[in-house]
Parts: C-alpha cells; sequence; structure tokens
C-alpha cells in the first residue's frame, strides 16, 4: 500500500509536469502569434510563388504613435495571425538611409546626401505618406490600394484588414463593411 507521503510526492510531481506543460504551450502560442515582418526583397520573392496583397508599415523611430500602434494593434495575436495568414508584412522606417527596391523602381533617401535633419525617404512620398504611423496596402500584382494615416487600435484595424484582404473595398464602403462585421478580438 502507497503511503501518504509518497502519494503527495507523486501528486506534486504531476502538478508540476501539468504547470510546465501549460506554459510552455503558453509561450509556444504566444511566440507563433507575432507579426512575421518581411523585409522587400523576402515580401517580393514570397509573393512571386504564393501571390497575397502587401502590407507597408512606414513609421519612424522617434515617432510614439508608431511605437504604441507595434505594442498594441501589431502585438494583439488575432491581428497578428490575420495579417500573416492574409499579407506579406514590411515594416519600413521612412527615415532609413538604404535604397529600396520595389515594384520595378529604386528608391532612396535624397536627404541624406544634401544633409536634410531626418529626410523622409522618396519611398514615403511615393506611397503617400504624409504622416506616421501610416499602413499602405497593396494588392498582390502590386497595385496600391491606398495609404491609411494614425494610429489604429485593434478595434479599428480588424475591420480594415478584413476589409482589405476579402477586397471588400471593391464593392462597399468601409462604413458599411463595419456595420456588419463580427469581431475576433475577444474570441482569442
Amino acid at each position: 500500500m502507497l503511503s501518504l507521503q509518497k502519494i503527495l510526492t507523486e501528486m506534486k510531481t504531476l502538478i508540476i509536469f501539468v504547470f510546465l506543460t501549460i506554459l510552455n504551450s503558453a509561450v509556444l502560442a504566444q511566440q507563433a502569434e507575432t507579426i512575421k515582418w518581411h523585409t522587400f526583397e523576402e515580401a517580393m520573392r514570397l509573393n512571386a510563388s504564393a501571390p497575397r496583397k502587401i502590407l507597408i508599415d512606414v513609421y519612424t523611430d522617434w515617432c510614439g504613435y508608431c511605437k504604441t500602434m507595434d505594442a498594441q494593434t501589431f502585438g494583439n495575436p488575432v491581428i497578428a495571425r490575420f495579417i500573416n495568414q492574409n499579407f506579406y508584412a514590411i515594416k519600413f522606417d521612412a527615415e532609413s538611409t538604404e535604397p529600396v527596391d520595389f515594384a520595378g523602381h529604386t528608391f532612396v533617401n535624397e536627404g541624406v546626401r544634401t544633409g536634410t535633419r531626418r529626410p523622409a525617404h522618396q519611398l514615403a512620398a511615393a506611397l503617400g505618406v504624409s504622416g506616421y504611423p501610416t499602413v499602405v496596402y497593396f494588392t498582390a500584382d502590386l497595385k496600391m490600394i491606398g495609404p491609411v494615416a494614425g494610429f489604429y487600435a485593434p478595434e479599428k484595424m480588424e475591420p480594415l484588414l478584413h476589409y482589405i484582404a476579402e477586397g471588400r473595398y471593391q464593392s462597399v464602403s468601409l462604413e458599411e463593411f463595419e456595420r456588419t462585421f463580427v469581431s475576433r478580438l475577444s474570441s482569442r
């Protein structure tokens, strides 16, 4: 017959094992629910073999709303999962000094050459960016759907992402789409 001490020890071991298993699963699930940000080159290569819409998050290092949107919106696992499944996501620093090849053109930051303080990259202007953060959406064949400027909380971003991913922007207004949209944010 097992002693009470031995039973308690085995139960304690089992409880610790179950706890660690659940904790490990939660950590892995959280890691799986972050946005896979691609370089322009990676996104174009992936898009050539498996076409998807493109999402470009245009930000600057000094932009507080950009950082908040990264943490709250892009850091939301429901938003991250949807973006990963439906878009190739690119993060682009509008003040980058690196040339960027995109949609058959090479864009540079001319302000670096002229000594301009916080110069904007040519690509930011070509994308129609006038403030930060701005998310610019493209079709899989690299036709611009449009830039969307400003901070978007997860509750505002989610219907917009579905609206674009599902191609509903071609037939109904965003306001009309939002009236019947059912959020998945609460069903994490």
